[in-house]
């Protein structure tokens, strides 16, 4: 098929690529002339595992091009699919500004039958909005679908390509979701379904499914923080927790809070979305409450073991809000160091790659590091924020000679607190 994506973002960038990759002609538009002039010499604007190779290879074999022209790439196009941005709004609800203005621009390009896709994380009632919004501002016949995505950062390319699930919200348009079984036969032979209901219900799933995750690192957060009070090891429970089988291991690992582009968005959503319709999502407004305060309980910590903050040296292992990815979103590193600088620490950081995002938002403000052991040479304490895998495994001899006191402060329960106070550290983590 021919295919269009509106907006060259995360998502946009993983599924016109993903989309290539099955034999698809696809053209990914963006207005910013500099992104699609860098995306044609082969940069990448994101850091997203596989996603550079894919890219690549697809560009080479001519099925896979970016362009700023919206009006060529729709007219020409089978399937048009919207991936801009939903930022939220001061009130938290879901800002679709973006996705209307898209929704209107595919509108007046339109020529012949036409599949609009939405991609963008979009509230209750969206589709129907753009569907009206398209028809009128068109003669030509379309059909619009709530098609959001389930990727997550850091195996994005994996998950595109072998899903869990493909959700096809419809507005009753039997011609729509035959498009779309044909368009994502590819990736579902193994088995995976593909699930086509209203589009209320498709939109609803999004933020469900991330409401849902958010709440499960909530709630283990609030486990540890009992388990710190009690005595117990949170490590223990949670293997406990894990292995019933209706609950399952996934996403119960306690830290500083989640962060991203998805959770703290979506969940604000969600409740914003329920409040509309007169009913408090007293779940959310807890799940959310706790994740701002679990950084702020870290700091604290933080303050409580090294005295006044004010003229320490601080180095912060991880600024990304989760492994495998530049993002810094929401991440709980920024309000950490933004917390250590108030209160007159000097703090330097390292990060396998959002370097370039954190200078975005510190300035010169803080030192990055190049390498790992550069951050922690003359610190007073070491913060490990983001659980990237090379810092599993560190060469502690080194890490304690290079610090001017060994003071370990880790908000990822990497080490086994015994090992490391038989290494000499004082050594501080969640819940145990």
């Amino acid at each position: 098929m021919k295919i269009a994506v509106v907006g060259t973002g995360y998502v946009g960038l993983v599924v016109g690529a993903c989309f290539s990759e099955t034999g698809n002609d696809v053209v990914c538009v963006d207005s910013d002339e500099r992104k699609v002039r860098s995306l044609r010499r082969g940069r990448m604007s994101i850091f997203e595992p596989g996603l550079d190779e894919l890219v690549r290879r697809n560009r080479l074999k001519g099925r896979l091009r970016f362009s700023t022209a919206l009006a060529k790439a729709v007219r020409d196009a089978d399937v048009v699919f919207i991936a801009v941005g939903t930022p939220s709004d001061e009130d938290g609800s879901a800002d679709v500004s973006h996705v209307l203005t898209a929704a209107g621009a595919v509108a007046r390009a339109i020529s012949g039958y036409t599949v609009i896709g939405l991609k963008s994380t979009v509230p209750v009632g969206t589709a129907e909005r753009v569907s009206a919004l398209v028809g009128a501002e068109t003669s030509s016949s379309f059909s619009v679908v709530s098609n959001p995505e389930f990727l997550k950062q850091g195996s994005a390319v994996e998950d595109f390509l072998k899903p869990d699930r493909v959700v096809v919200g419809t507005l009753d348009d039997a011609r729509a979701s035959g498009v779309m079984r044909v368009l994502y036969a590819p990736f579902t032979r193994t088995g995976a379904p593909i699930v086509i209901m209203d589009c209320a219900s498709a939109e609803l799933s999004k933020y469900a499914a991330n409401a849902m995750l958010a709440t499960r690192v909530s709630f283990m957060n609030e486990v540890a923080n009992v388990c710190e009070g009690v005595g117990a090891n949170v490590d223990d429970v949670r293997r406990v927790v894990a292995s019933d089988r209706r609950i399952g291991p996934s996403f119960l690992f306690p830290g500083i809070g989640y962060g991203g582009s998805c959770f703290p968005k979506d969940v604000k959503a969600l409740a914003t979305a329920a409040r509309e319709v007169d009913y408090r999502f007293q779940i959310l407004e807890a799940v959310e409450s706790v994740n701002g305060s679990q950084n702020r309980r870290f700091f604290e910590k933080m303050k409580r073991a090294l005295g006044s903050l004010k003229g320490k040296h601080i180095a912060v292992w991880g600024l990304s809000f989760k492994p495998r990815t530049d993002d810094m979103r929401e991440a709980p590193s920024v309000s950490l160091i933004e917390a250590l600088l108030a209160a007159g620490a000097r703090v330097t950081a390292y990060d396998p790659e959002a370097r370039r995002s954190a200078r975005a938002i510190f300035g010169d403000r803080v030192v990055l590091a190049v390498r790992s052991y550069d951050a922690v040479k003359d610190c007073d304490a070491l913060a490990i924020v983001t659980e990237w895998n090379e810092f599993r495994e560190p060469d502690f001899e080194r890490v304690f000679e290079l610090m001017r006191s060994p003071v370990i402060f880790d908000g990822r329960n990497l080490y086994e607190p015994t090992y490391m106070e038989r290494l000499g550290f004082t050594y501080y983590s969640i819940g145990r």
